[in-house]
């Protein structure tokens, strides 16, 4: 717990508003302590129906009237000030809320499931092609073009839905398919493969200079 508030000390530092994405099985725990912390967006993973939808809304929301949630008043770092709840409040209705569509059942169930995240006022969707594949018994689907078909109905059912699609990709180049699909939000490559790049380009550079010597 202490690193949440170390990394979103410095996200605050660097105007950069952190994201966590919790396991499921503790996810409401690790939520609230991140929120608690500083961060201010949450990706939910694991979403397979409607009700997984209301349990990620519930554990983050505020404990108001016809809210249907559970979170109450915390002193914690976006309380600091004061005992002001309206803009503790406030701060709580700010938070970004992500789910994840990445389970073969969750494209079965993709319109209840978008509809219970209208209804919960759910600001965007992630697809997950690793998961999708893992959990219909094909882990390298991600790597084949017949998981265009899933990624293109899940992009479209959140679209018609009025919600945003997010998408994963390595590079600015996988983009412009994405955008033409009418997304707008991505998250672009992931520190350990951008680290791993980085250092195997250097070694390689390196090693052909050095080769000869």
């Amino acid at each position: 717990m202490p690193l949440l508030y170390h990394l979103a000390r410095a996200g605050q530092c660097g105007n950069l508003p952190l994201m966590i994405k919790p396991d499921q099985d503790n996810q409401a725990f690790w939520a609230q302590a991140a929120l608690g912390a500083g961060f201010k967006a949450v990706l939910f993973t694991d979403i397979r129906t409607a009700e997984d939808v209301d349990k990620c809304h519930a554990c983050i929301r505020p404990d108001t009237p016809g809210a249907d949630a559970r979170m109450g008043v915390k002193l914690r770092r976006p309380a600091l000030a004061s005992y002001d709840t309206v803009a503790y409040l406030e701060d709580l209705e700010s938070v970004v809320t992500c789910i994840m569509i990445e389970k073969s059942v969750a494209v079965e169930n993709i319109d209840a499931i978008m509809e219970r995240a209208r209804l919960r006022n759910i600001d965007m969707t992630q697809w997950g092609p690793a998961d999708f594949g893992f959990s219909k018994g094909q882990p390298g689907l991600m790597s084949r073009p017949e998981i265009r078909s899933y990624e293109e109905q899940v992009i479209a059912k959140s679209l018609d839905y009025e919600i945003p699609p997010r998408i994963e990709i390595g590079s600015p180049e996988q983009a412009k398919r994405y955008i033409d699909l009418g997304v707008r939000h991505f998250c672009v490559g992931w520190d350990r493969f951008i680290y791993r790049s980085t250092l195997m380009s250097l070694g390689e550079k390196m090693r052909e200079l050095t080769a000869g010597i």
